[in-house]
C-alpha cells in the first residue's frame, strides 16, 4: 500500500542538520529539481528573483509531486488542477474556484530551510540551528575549487564516511594510485577530539603517513604523503594531505541520504593544482570513488553497526572506531545499527 513518507524525526541527529542535495550552479531559476533526502521526497526550486527554495514534493490537494509543476514568479503552480502557492507555501490560488480569496484558502506546502554554503546547496528538514559544516579550505584564495560527483552509492552514508576515513584499503582497492600491496603496513597515527573556531567540534587523526604511488593528478611519482582527517559532523568529513614538495589539496565529502541504505556523494576539492584541467581533475577523483564503490555496495550488514563485537577491528581502524564511538554518543540513529 503506498503510504505518504514519513520523515525519520526518530532521528534528530540527522533531521535537525544541515545536508547537501546540489551545487548551486546547476539550480536554474524557473526550474524546480525533484529530489530525496532521508526518505523524504523534496521539491528543490529557484523562483524568478534567483532565491531558492525547498517544499515537500507533494501537493497537499491530491498528492501530484509539485516538481512536475512550473515556477510562477516567487510561487509555484501545480500540474493536476493548477493550484498555484506563494513563496511561504500557502495556497494562493485555485483556478476552478476563481471566487475564493487567498484569505479562504487554507493548503499549506511544507516548506524546508535552504540555503547555499561552499558551492553546494544545503537543506534542513527540521529545525535548522547554525550552519552547514566548516569548510575552511573552501575561503582559501590559494586553492581552485573543483566539484566532483554525485555518485550513488546502495550503501549508509555511515559506510561510506567511514569507508573515507580508512588508510587500510589504499593497497588493496587503490592499488596503483593510492597504495602498494608491498607497502601495506600502516604507520601509528594519532585520534582525538577536537573543538576550534576553524574547524568546530568532532574528531580527527592527525599523523597519519602512506606511501603513494600516485597521490593526485599532478604527482610525478611516488611519495610519502601526510594525512589529517577530521569529521566535524556525522555525514560529512574532510581530509588534507601533502607531501613534500607536491600539491597541497583538502578532499571534503558531503552526503546526501536518500534512504538508510542509497546516497548520494558529493565531494569538493580545494586544492593548489592549477595545472590540471577540472576535467582531467574529475577524472582522477571518479576513478577513486568508482573503485571503493563495488565494495561499499558489497559490505554486510548495509548499515553501519554501533554494536560491541558486531565487527572485528585491530589498532589501524582506530579513526573508524572513534567515528563510531562519535556517532554513538551523538545519538545517531538513521543509517547505523545500535544495541540501545
Amino acid at each position: 500500500m503506498d503510504t505518504i513518507p514519513n520523515i525519520p524525526q526518530h532521528d534528530p541527529v540527522l533531521f535537525n542538520d544541515w545536508l547537501p542535495v546540489a551545487v548551486a550552479a546547476r539550480v536554474e531559476a524557473g526550474a524546480v529539481q525533484a529530489l530525496q533526502l532521508l526518505d523524504q521526497a523534496v521539491a528543490l526550486w529557484r523562483d524568478q528573483a534567483g532565491q531558492l527554495h525547498a517544499w515537500e514534493d507533494r501537493c497537499p490537494h491530491r498528492g501530484t509531486p509539485l516538481s512536475i509543476g512550473r515556477v510562477e514568479g516567487d510561487g509555484l503552480r501545480c500540474a493536476y488542477h493548477g493550484w498555484r502557492f506563494g513563496s511561504a507555501g500557502k495556497c494562493q490560488h485555485i483556478p476552478a474556484l476563481p471566487e475564493l480569496g487567498e484569505a479562504n484558502l487554507k493548503a499549506q506546502v511544507a516548506t524546508y530551510a535552504v540555503q547555499e554554503r561552499y558551492g553546494l546547496v544545503w537543506v534542513c528538514l527540521g529545525a535548522a540551528g547554525g550552519a552547514p559544516p566548516p569548510l575552511p579550505e573552501y575561503a582559501d584564495p590559494a586553492l581552485r575549487k573543483v566539484f566532483c560527483g554525485p555518485y550513488e552509492v546502495r550503501s549508509s552514508a555511515p559506510r561510506i564516511v567511514e569507508n573515507f576515513l580508512d588508510m587500510a584499503h589504499f593497497a588493496f582497492v587503490h592499488e596503483g594510485i593510492l597504495g602498494e600491496q608491498q607497502r601495506a603496513a600502516i604507520a601509528d597515527y594519532t585520534v582525538e577530539k577536537f573543538d576550534d573556531a576553524e574547524y568546530g567540534r568532532g574528531v580527527r587523526a592527525v599523523q597519519c603517513r602512506a606511501w603513494q604511488p600516485q597521490a593526485s593528478k599532478a604527482a610525478s611519482g611516488g611519495a610519502e604523503i601526510d594525512y589529517t582527517y577530521r569529521v566535524p559532523r556525522p555525514l560529512t568529513a574532510v581530509l588534507t594531505k601533502q607531501s613534500a614538495g607536491g600539491v597541497r589539496e583538502a578532499i571534503s565529502l558531503h552526503l546526501q541520504p536518500l534512504t538508510e541504505t542509497s546516497t548520494r556523494v558529493w565531494i569538493i576539492l580545494a586544492l593548489d593544482d592549477f595545472i590540471s584541467s577540472d576535467e582531467a581533475l574529475r577524472q582522477f577523483q571518479d576513478t577513486i570513488f568508482l573503485q571503493d564503490q563495488p565494495i561499499l555496495e558489497s559490505q554486510r550488514p548495509q548499515r553501519l553497526p554501533l554494536i560491541p563485537g558486531a565487527e572485528v577491528s585491530v589498532v589501524c581502524d582506530r579513526m573508524s572506531l572513534a567515528y563510531r564511538a562519535y556517532l554513538k554518543e551523538s545519538g545517531l540513529r538513521y543509517g547505523v545499527l545500535r544495541a540501545d
